[in-house]
């Protein structure tokens, strides 16, 4: 690993910080109750084998990541880490009662369509900075796809937020066997199915940034980059995401998510 300073990562996040909304981040009530008294409950109701638990931490910011082929991948992530985990929801989960009283008593925070990516990313950004979880699906939304391979090729947007939050631990996660449990459009659970839940390793974007394997960004390429124009700057960017993004996915991939 190349030796990158606090400085340079700090300077590296200041042209990266997609920023926050600048509102105070709150934890709705409801959730706090469900997850502390329910998830124990529910984690006892699946048939669920969890690797590698120990290294989520019970408190500070981190982002869990991990493969999407089941409507119920949010819950095992949740139980995964046994404290609350945010998500980002599109805003026509929240349009009709009941839905949208569950959807925020849960966790979820509603994303504005009309505002874009941009408004996602500031939302995701306030949840860190509350010193939350942030739960990501890099693939964007389900896998679609009727027959294995399901994994997607990843969205860049998970690697903005880690890039704003260089010292925040991102971990892969691959959840294998969910889609049996609930295939899509079924109405009902089968909890007796076996669902595999596999955390790795965290890697944060600074120690990434910095190594050989990864960025393979120095102190100078740093520098260099801030001296850039707008258009110079995102080029750059652009790329340091996409392969960031792709090396989580083969990760995600190589720890057997489907």
């Amino acid at each position: 690993m190349s030796e990158l300073s606090l400085k340079d990562i700090d300077e590296f996040s200041k042209i990266s910080d997609i920023g926050g909304t600048g509102e105070v981040f709150s934890v709705p009530l409801m959730y706090r109750f469900l997850v502390r008294y329910l998830s124990p409950i529910v984690r006892f109701t699946f048939n669920i084998k969890y690797t590698g638990i120990e290294r989520i931490p019970r408190k500070g910011a981190m982002i869990l990541t991990s493969n999407h082929i089941s409507n119920l991948d949010p819950i095992f992530k949740i139980l995964a880490a046994r404290r609350q985990v945010f998500y980002l929801a599109k805003e026509g989960h929240f349009q009709k009662q009941p839905n949208r009283f569950i959807m925020k008593s849960n966790g979820m925070i509603e994303t504005l369509r009309s505002e874009g990516a941009k408004d996602a990313l500031s939302r995701a950004h306030d949840v860190l900075n509350g010193g939350y979880a942030l739960g990501i699906f890099p693939e964007g939304t389900r896998s679609r796809n009727t027959s294995p391979p399901f994994l997607q090729r990843g969205k860049t947007g998970v690697a903005r937020i880690a890039a704003s939050f260089p010292s925040v631990p991102v971990y892969p996660i691959s959840i294998i066997g969910s889609r049996e449990v609930m295939p899509p459009g079924a109405n009902f659970i089968r909890f007796w199915k076996r669902v595999e839940v596999n955390i790795g390793e965290p890697v944060t974007f600074g120690e990434w940034l910095g190594s050989v394997s990864g960025g393979n960004f120095s102190s100078a390429q740093i520098e260099s980059l801030t001296e850039l124009d707008e258009h110079g700057k995102i080029s750059i960017m652009k790329v340091l995401y996409r392969n960031f993004t792709d090396q989580l996915m083969a990760t995600i991939e190589s720890m057997g998510a489907p």
